[in-house]
């Protein structure tokens, strides 16, 4: 078997293209446009490179883009807490991100709760998390809810099948899984101390990868017929590869994401549809 690839780019693409005229749409019946409002603390060049990116993808979907980048790794906790707060008062900002990484003198997690909830369009605000864990509607993060879109994009029926989640962060591992509880499917979670992890693996109809550890999951892992969705970016000799071997992967795998061009480019228009949900929720739409 010669796995389909789950092509990012082209879902990315069709998904801008959407949210294009979604936003349209929405401009003109309110006479105004999204904002979001991106905050980067130091000189970090992936910080740097992922709000440049940001800004791109914001823009080309007709959503209005501010960065406010505070050039100091010295600058206080205080300074982005207080930068927050007035975001949070402004009806015109209805979307704020925090790139990480932040200088070691701060707490992402204090800084990313200072957020409005129904503001924080990466979905990791502690009340996002509590309502995506208690089946409620919200604003969920970004890289789990790619996933989930490139999952659908296989076309393959969910509903009853076993999905096993190979990682258990904060920020990918346990969304991903309660986001595939409600496509009602069978969810395990995996980790570094399960026991006999590749016999765990083998039994799944869908594989999610996200521990940070490059080629890690083998492709004689892989139930044959198994869609597996790569979710590792890992930096291995000068090149991007993923938490799965690809090759030996992709010969079991009836449908697959490679690394790059899978999941990345979707989670970017993630982002962006995050900001129009909280922009139609401050717009009472």
């Amino acid at each position: 078997m010669s796995a389909q690839i789950l092509d990012g780019k082209l879902l990315a693409s069709q998904l801008k293209a959407r949210l294009s005229e979604e936003i349209r749409d929405l401009s003109n019946r309110v006479q105004e446009a999204p904002r979001v409002f991106s905050i980067v603390v130091g000189n970090d060049p992936a910080s740097l490179s992922y709000a440049a990116s940001q800004q791109k993808t914001a823009q080309s979907v007709g959503i209005q883009y501010e960065l406010r980048h505070f050039n100091s790794d010295s600058t206080s906790q205080e300074d982005v807490l207080n930068l927050i707060s007035e975001l949070n008062s402004y009806d015109h900002v209805h979307g704020i991100i925090v790139n990480k990484p932040l200088p070691s003198h701060m707490n992402f997690k204090t800084i990313i709760n200072a957020i409005t909830p129904y503001k924080d369009i990466e979905g990791m605000n502690l009340m996002n998390f509590g309502r995506l864990l208690m089946g409620e509607e919200g604003i969920f993060p970004c890289t789990p809810a790619a996933a989930l879109e490139l999952l659908k994009s296989s076309g393959v029926a969910l509903k009853g099948k076993h999905a096993i989640v190979i990682g258990r962060s904060e920020i990918v591992g346990k969304p991903v899984a309660m986001l595939l509880l409600r496509e009602d499917m069978t969810v395990t979670i995996c980790h570094s101390k399960t026991v006999d992890l590749p016999f765990v693996v083998h039994d799944a109809d869908v594989v999610i990868a996200a521990l940070g550890r490059p080629n890690f999951v083998k492709g004689d892992w892989i139930r044959m017929g198994a869609i597996v969705i790569d979710i590792g970016i890992n930096h291995v000799e000068g090149k991007l590869v993923g938490d799965v071997d690809f090759a030996s992967a992709s010969a079991k795998a009836s449908h697959i994401t490679p690394v790059p061009g899978g999941v990345g480019p979707v989670t970017a228009v993630m982002l962006m549809n995050n900001a129009v949900k909280a922009f139609k929720i401050l717009n009472q739409i």
